[in-house]
């Protein structure tokens, strides 16, 4: 092998490592960023481990919601039907946030199984239902429909 065919292979080895190390980079920081959203059954099939942080969806549940007297503290139930998932919440709710109604919570699970909300989003209108809720109510046997019938006869 020439001198310059050396060069070229050792110039051409470094670029693909250096394109393999940077690829590897990226994967690991989009690994870390991503928001996986699960429903309560997943949670309860024990898909996610404690502390990582996910979006969980689903309806709360009737006759759930628990106001702290002394913070801004409230404790309510998210489930898709078969499942639910104790969720506790330290901060403003958004306005449109009731029982009965789809959300999207983001936070994690503690090491008793309750889901510690970061962030809580509620559906903005009455037709409306975010896409993954609506996805994991259809697999429990749920419709959207019926979701939308039983928030419009609710005071």
């Amino acid at each position: 092998m020439t001198p310059t065919r050396k060069k070229r292979m050792t110039v051409v080895l470094l670029i693909l490592l250096g394109v393999g190390i940077a690829a590897a980079i990226a994967m690991t920081a989009l690994q870390e960023n991503l928001l996986y959203f699960v429903s309560p059954s997943d949670v309860a099939a024990d898909k996610m481990p404690a502390g990582r942080q996910f979006r969980l969806g689903g309806l709360v549940k009737d006759g759930s919601v628990v106001r702290a007297n002394e913070s801004l503290e409230i404790h309510f139930v998210v489930t898709d039907g078969p499942e639910d998932v104790a969720v506790v919440f330290n901060d403003i709710l958004p306005d449109l946030f009731r029982e009965g109604q789809g959300i999207i919570a983001i936070g994690a699970l503690d090491t008793a199984g309750v889901f510690q909300a970061d962030e809580v989003l509620a559906k903005h209108d009455e037709e409306y239902m975010p896409p993954e809720v609506a996805d994991a109510l259809e697999k429990t046997g749920h419709t959207v429909a019926d979701q939308n019938a039983a928030a419009e006869n609710k005071p």
